[in-house]
């Protein structure tokens, strides 16, 4: 008796948006949206320069941004979940990328060899976990107030000012090694999102490159600007 070979096993196709061009599509979005908003943070930072009055009423304003249309604290929790999703997706995408290279290299090369890969680059894994860390710690601190530096202000000048005098030199420590992070971070993924959203090529290469350093410059500068300047008493 001839027995026939049952057919072949149809194979389901991977769905694209588990693909490494999909996730690494993620995470350029994701973390595009992530440099938007610090760099309208560090925006609204340097309102500290202005006095208490304008910081105060700049905070003030972002509870009611958007009234009547949202309500109050509308525009602030609508931003926080695209945020904390965006944070998610990003995360997620690192972390699957990263367990496919190793999977699809196990056992680390017998010799190492310089490249051409920055610092940042190399770095970006426990840069995002300093991030992650360091986010946790500034909520505590400015939003929820959970972790008190130097008492409990109802102003939000007040509290910025006294976190950063020189006796609690460790908050700003803490801050520098944070932006630090932040700037390498930024730097590398500026570029990396740009190759993987297709508008980086040899021609504009180079301005790319130096776009990315200058929001990485710009961020590190103007964030850091607030708070050194609180430290060596020129904002009080």
């Amino acid at each position: 008796m001839v027995t026939t070979p049952a057919p072949p096993v149809p194979t389901v196709p991977r769905r694209a948006r588990y693909t490494t061009v999909a996730l690494k599509w993620a995470m350029a979005i994701s973390g595009i949206l992530f440099v938007l908003f610090v760099l309208l943070h560090m925006y609204g930072n340097l309102k500290a320069f202005s006095g208490q009055e304008a910081f105060d009423t700049y905070a003030e304003s972002l509870r009611d941004l958007g009234y009547p249309y949202l309500p109050h604290m509308g525009f602030l929790w609508i931003q926080r979940v695209v945020l904390l999703g965006a944070l998610l997706v990003h995360a997620g995408a690192a972390f699957t990328l990263w367990r496919r290279a190793r999977t699809a290299r196990p056992q680390r090369y017998l010799e190492t060899r310089r490249t051409a890969q920055t610092y940042a680059s190399r770095t970006m894994r426990w840069g995002g976990v300093i991030l992650l860390a360091f986010v946790v710690f500034h909520i505590l601190q400015f939003t929820t107030v959970t972790i008190e530096v130097g008492g409990s202000f109802e102003s939000p000048y007040e509290r910025l000012v006294t976190a950063f005098q020189p006796e609690y030199w460790w908050v700003y420590l803490t801050y520098l090694v944070a932006i630090a992070s932040l700037a390498m971070h930024v730097r590398h993924g500026v570029w990396s999102a740009l190759q993987t959203l297709g508008t980086s090529d040899r021609t504009r290469q180079a301005a790319f490159n130096w776009l990315a350093y200058a929001v990485a410059a710009a961020l590190l500068v103007g964030f850091m600007l607030p708070p050194t300047a609180i430290l060596l008493g020129f904002v009080n």
